[in-house]
Parts: C-alpha cells; structure tokens; sequence
C-alpha cells in the first residue's frame, strides 16, 4: 500500500491553505524607556514650573528692555560680521593651500595652525590688550623709519593714515577680529575639503570640450563643492553665533551676555538672566537652522543641475 502524497495548494481538490496568523514583535525595552523619558520630562517642567528660583515674571520683565535688544543687535553684527570676513580669508586661505607655491602653501598652513590651536576666549583676551604693543595705528610704506634716515630724510615718514591704537582697538573691533581671523582658519579646512572633493577628471573633461577655467569653476567645481561647504558653514555660523559671548570678557559691554549678566549682577538675580541668556541664543539659532535648512536645500537643487550638465558634458566627450 502505497501513501497518497499531499495535494499542492492549488490543486483541484486540494484544502484551502490555513491563514497565517501574523504576531506582531512586542519591543517592552522601548515602552520602559518611553515612560521613564515622560516621567523625567514631566519632573522637568513641575521644576520649571514651581521652582520660584527661575522669578519667571522678574526675568521676562527684563529681557526686552532696549539695553537687552542693543545687545541682541551687537551680538547678530558680530556673527554676521565674523563670518563674512572668515569666509572670504577661508577662500583666500583655501587657494593658497591648493597653490603649487610653497610659500603661499606654508603661510596658510601655519595661519590655519596658529589659529586653530588657540582658543578663542584667549584670544578674544590678547586682542583687547593689543593696545599695549602700539599706543598709535599707522597705514604707510614698511620699515620706513630704517631706510628713509638713510636717504637723508630723516624725521620724515610714510604714514597715509595714523589713529590712536585705543579707538582702533575697541572692545568690538578687538573682539571681531579675534573671532573673525579664528573663524578664517576653520574655514579655510572647509573651503578646502570642498574644493577636493570634486573628481578631476571632471575638470579635465570640461577643458578638453574648450571650456575656461572661470567656466569649468562656476559650472562644474563650485557647484558641486558647494554641497560639501554649506552643511559645515551653516554649523560654523551657529558656533560663531554662540562664541560672540566670549567677547564679554574682552570686554563688549554692549554684547548680549554681558548685558545679561550686567542686569543679574546689579539686582542680584544671576540665575534668572542666565536663564535668559540661553531662551536669547536658542531662539536666534532657531532662526539661523531655519535659514541654513533652506539654503542648504536651494544648492542641492544647484547640484543636480550640475550633474545633470556634467553628464551631459560626459556623454558629449564619449562621442
């Protein structure tokens, strides 16, 4: 006697097939960690909210006054202000790092050294006491109290424009340009990153179909480098935003931290103004994220139109 084998599901004749019964993966791990998280959050705001430490009502009563929202204006002109002018020495510094001179190649890389290895809180402190080395600014020829004596003129010199080093040495000028020539060094290494990012082999085949360099620049390196520079610029530019408070101890008394803490110190409420001064920063990053969200998105769109003519440029070339 032979057994009949099974009838395949399909068959005429054969069972129905017995629906699966599908058991969903059950993750308790996450809701223990879930409850735990609410309950801290919940333990939180019962503190923010009932820990008269915070004088709620003291504080925002404080943060709008106008010498408050000059120190907002200060400290949006010298983020604003740092990173145009750390931007444009990154690119002068990027190119000369990429140059085939070396010593183009070494000031940059000693520059970017230099500023890189000392902090910015030190110094934003040197260059408020750089007054001490010169008691006067001037702009003329250099060395000319060497060579002009030897020419017979002596008592003569080429300065076009002298200022006393005490105004030109602000408590602001002095705090920008600490931030600003720091922020160049770092921007230099993101220039740079960005620029080698891109093949070139690209740029070799944009030459070879008789393309110029400021044309293979803007329509094939740029474009694409862009995407590499923008992410860690839009960080930096938030950094930057957070770092003008070290110019409080330059000091800038006209810095939004150190009006914060100016208002703590003379009515002897620190903790409430120190709160205040994060709600100011976070609610300006906010605002810089936002702003860095879209721009990042508007040059994403510019590289797929490069590489879109690139491989246009590409399938050209093969031809």
């Amino acid at each position: 006697m032979t057994e009949q084998a099974p009838l395949s599901p399909g068959t005429p004749g054969a069972a129905p097939p017995t629906p699966i019964k599908a058991v969903p993966v059950r993750h308790p791990g996450r809701w223990v960690a879930a409850a735990v998280i609410v309950v801290l959050v919940a333990m939180f705001v019962h503190m923010l909210l009932t820990n008269e430490a915070f004088q709620w009502e003291f504080m925002f009563s404080n943060m709008f006054i106008p010498p408050v929202l000059i120190g907002v204006r200060t400290t949006l002109l010298l983020t604003v202000l740092s990173m145009i002018i750390g931007v444009f020495l990154g690119i002068v510094l990027a190119l000369m790092r990429l140059s085939g001179n070396p010593v183009l190649a070494g000031v940059a890389w000693t520059y970017t050294w230099f500023f890189r290895a000392v902090p910015r809180l030190v110094l934003a402190v040197l260059f408020g006491n750089l007054g001490i080395l010169y008691a006067t600014v001037s702009f003329g020829l250099p060395f000319d109290m060497y060579w002009l004596p030897l020419l017979g003129l002596d008592g003569y010199s080429t300065a076009i424009f002298s200022i006393d080093a005490r105004t030109f040495l602000s408590g602001f000028m002095a705090g920008l340009l600490a931030l600003a020539l720091s922020e160049g060094a770092y921007m230099a290494e993101i220039v740079r990153a960005g620029l080698q990012s891109v093949d070139k082999g690209q740029t070799e085949a944009a030459q070879a179909l008789g393309m110029r360099h400021f044309q293979v620049m803007r329509r094939i390196t740029l474009p694409q480098a862009l995407r590499v520079i923008v992410p860690p610029t839009g960080n930096e530019t938030v950094a930057m935003l957070k770092d003008t408070a070290l110019v409080a101890f330059v000091p800038v008394t006209t810095e939004l931290f150190f009006q914060l803490q100016n208002i703590g110190a003379r009515t002897f409420q620190a903790f409430p103004m120190l709160v205040a001064a994060c709600i100011w920063y976070l609610a300006i990053t906010s605002l810089f994220m936002i702003g860095q969200y879209f721009l990042e998105r508007s040059f994403t769109k510019g590289d797929r139109q490069a590489q879109a003519e690139l491989k246009a440029i590409e399938t050209k070339a093969g031809n």
